[in-house]
């Protein structure tokens, strides 16, 4: 009988969680969501994806754990906030993803940890370590510390979570990038105020015209709008990764998305397209 070959190689799945989908519009954790979420990606773990998480939420949970009545304008009060919130964020992942027999680690980023290249590699480092060992990575800003990012000006090479992921995503070779949001997708035009918006379900190349169609920021809870996730997509996309935009209040909607069923809108690599 002739050998079998299978390539049992696993594949790299990076997810971003926005704060809109963590908590709920208090700011507080939505447990709910977040255990939907785990589960979802403990069993694509178990099907053979190494899956990278990159969360959001930090500063919201912090502030809603202080009971302060919105998120704090002083840099060292974000701060502060960010890490109680990330210590509780922690926690809550490691319990739930336990309970679907996981093990997650945290990385906490700075600009400084991808623009010097000794610690890039490092940190790819880990990450390939974490992924052989069967571990799924929480990544988050480290944003205790990193006060140019949260203060939105000076040395912003990270800036929010969708250009973090996509960085995460091309620095540890992922195939695919979902960003899990407050919408649907990218529309043609504003779905809040445009009834007749249409979904693009798919984007092969960032124009003029499809970045025209991004919209503001989001809610208080978060930082990120439309026009932080086609950066992302320019990331991912120039780095050989697609990318999707989807709603995370549907996290099952992952199963379609790996396999390329049409959820949401991708965004196609430069490898994807013909």
């Amino acid at each position: 009988m002739g050998e079998i070959n299978l390539d049992i190689t696993p594949r790299r799945l990076v997810v971003k969680a926005g704060t809109s989908t963590l908590t709920h519009p208090s700011g507080s954790l939505d447990l709910r969501s977040m255990e939907r979420l785990a589960r979802v990606l403990a069993d694509l773990h178990g099907m053979g994806y190494q899956v990278i998480l990159v969360s959001s939420g930090a500063i919201a949970v912090g502030t809603a754990h202080l009971g302060l009545p919105e998120r704090p304008t002083a840099l060292r009060l974000k701060q502060a906030a960010a890490a109680i919130g990330q210590c509780r964020m922690m926690h809550i992942y490691d319990k739930l993803f336990s309970e679907y027999n996981c093990s997650v680690a945290q990385i906490l980023l700075t600009s400084g940890d991808v623009a010097d290249p000794e610690r890039l590699e490092h940190l790819q480092g880990t990450f390939c370590a974490l992924l052989e060992l069967g571990v799924i990575p929480v990544v988050n800003e480290n944003d205790s510390v990193s006060s140019a990012e949260i203060e939105t000006g000076r040395q912003k090479i990270l800036g929010d979570n969708d250009s973090l992921s996509a960085i995460v995503a091309s620095l540890c070779g992922a195939e695919l990038l979902v960003l899990l949001s407050d919408i649907d997708g990218l529309y043609d035009a504003d779905p809040h105020t445009c009834p007749g918006a249409q979904l693009l379900p798919q984007v092969a190349e960032l124009t003029p015209e499809i970045e025209a169609m991004a919209g503001g920021a989001g809610t208080w809870r978060g930082t990120g709008g439309m026009a932080t996730k086609l950066s992302a997509a320019r990331i991912a996309m120039e780095a050989g990764c697609d990318m999707v935009i989807t709603n995370g209040a549907r996290p099952q909607d992952l199963y379609a998305i790996v396999e390329g069923r049409p959820v949401g809108t991708r965004f196609l690599s430069r490898k994807a397209k013909p």
